[in-house]
């Protein structure tokens, strides 16, 4: 089966159950397959992005407390909604918000450039290296069975999800804890990652054409240093008639 077949597939079979789309109907989840990334360490071009988004949020801060951000402060009701205190469990558009203000980590390449959009354009952003993925993602909410293998002070360990927080799935298990909170090391993106899932994640007041300005300005950034990538992508939402 040729690769893009295979994409095609992963995509299709994608899935976002009801009991989401009751907690929040404004959620959309766009699932971005990018192929053919070059690795490679931080350079000019991710120092300069990474640059341009932190001070996109000393801006922000210099007129909202970052809870008031508009798309922050809609990850934290959610949050809340699932039972989760945002005070203590800061959604990831949130942490790495608060983290640009002193200053982004410097990870390589691929992590700064997707970080830097993350940031720039207040969406959170999940990244999953597809050769390590089994299978196509589902988002569900979890019966509080369900293992998570992390690391807990450099070693490895397992927890249970909470019963009802949003999980997102492979076949072999769960990859990303409450929407956006916590990857697993399993699938995390490495510095020979060539193949990625990126999950964009939006509530209103984000808008369908600013999730896909994001991900527009991702994947031209992403072309300027490996040319040859190859993209697909899906918008799941509850008004687009896929509800699972």
């Amino acid at each position: 089966m040729a690769q893009s077949k295979i994409t095609k597939c992963l995509l299709e079979k994608a899935r976002v159950e009801q009991d989401i789309f009751k907690l929040r109907p404004d959620y959309r989840a766009l699932l971005v397959v990018v192929e053919g990334i070059s690795p490679g360490p931080s350079d000019e071009a991710s120092e300069s992005l990474l640059q341009e988004a932190e001070a996109s949020v000393r801006d922000l801060l210099s007129k909202h407390p970052v809870t008031e951000i508009p798309h922050i402060a809609a990850w934290r009701e959610a949050y809340k909604a699932f039972g989760a205190k945002p005070q203590k469990t800061q959604n990831s558009l949130e942490a790495l918000t608060r983290r640009a203000k002193n200053g982004l980590p410097r990870v390589n390449r691929l992590t700064d450039i997707y970080n830097a959009i993350s940031i720039k354009h207040q969406v959170p952003f999940g990244g999953e290296d597809l050769d390590k993925y089994d299978g196509s993602p589902f988002l569900i909410r979890a019966t509080g069975q369900e293992q998570f293998q992390t690391f807990s002070s450099g070693e490895p360990t397992t927890e249970l999800t909470a019963p009802g927080e949003p999980i997102w799935c492979d076949n072999t298990g769960v990859t990303c804890r409450r929407w956006n909170w916590r990857q697993g090391p399993r699938t995390a993106l490495s510095d020979d990652t060539t193949r990625v899932l990126f999950i964009l994640d939006a509530l209103e007041p984000l808008s369908d054409e600013a999730l896909l300005h994001a991900a527009d300005e991702l994947v031209l950034e992403l072309k300027r240093t490996s040319p040859e990538v190859q993209v697909s992508q899906r918008l799941i939402g509850a008004s687009n008639g896929t509800m699972y």
